[in-house]
């Protein structure tokens, strides 16, 4: 094409033709995004009142220390989804937030204050950082009632766990909370 208005017309309708099927796509990350993140944490759970029910809750801290993370990695290799989990008062040193993590852990924050229901504040994006691009999905972990034994006030943990926990974090952040509060998040990527 010779003309100038040609080509940006021509270029303009090939986007635009483009745009259903990026939607489209977009759409599909979203439904497989929320589908591995809401995976992980049943089962984590279901260990986690297992090993209670063994060795109490300071027995059961293996699980969040050890088995969770392995959980992520497997289910990371399996999905191709690169998976863990992120806290603004975290317990494990590699579960601080990156920047767009902070930033989406602060706005489920604002969120839940302003009465949404933390068990449906999620996050979805397509990012572009350097010359990569992913795709990115955070969901707010609430806290269960099971989690206060370690992550509860003063008075909901236990002297034993305590310890455990001076113990296994000395730089533990992730206590004082309180049912339905939001814990961290369920971070999940995927390169594109």
């Amino acid at each position: 094409m010779k003309h100038p208005i040609l080509r940006t017309f021509a270029s303009a309708m090939i986007a635009l033709a483009a745009a259903p099927a990026f939607a489209s796509d977009e759409a599909a990350l979203l439904d497989e995004a929320r589908g591995v993140a809401s995976s992980i944490p049943p089962k984590l759970l279901a260990v986690l009142k297992a090993e209670i029910e063994k060795g109490g809750p300071e027995g059961a801290m293996v699980v969040c220390r050890e088995k969770a993370p392995e959980m992520a990695k497997a289910a990371s290799e399996k999905t191709g989804w690169k998976i863990r989990r992120v806290s603004l008062k975290n317990r494990n040193p590699k579960a601080v937030p990156d920047a767009w993590e902070q930033a989406a852990l602060e706005d489920f924050d604002r969120r839940a204050a302003a009465g949404e229901s933390p068990a449906k504040l999620e996050k979805a994006e397509l990012v572009t950082e350097g010359d990569s691009k992913s795709y990115r999905y955070m969901k707010a972990l609430p806290t269960q009632p099971l989690c206060l034994e370690c992550h509860g006030s003063s008075a909901d943990i236990s002297p034993a766990v305590k310890a455990k926990l001076a113990e296994l974090y000395p730089d533990d952040k992730a206590v004082g909370y309180s049912v339905g509060q939001i814990r961290g998040a369920m971070t999940i990527r995927k390169p594109l």
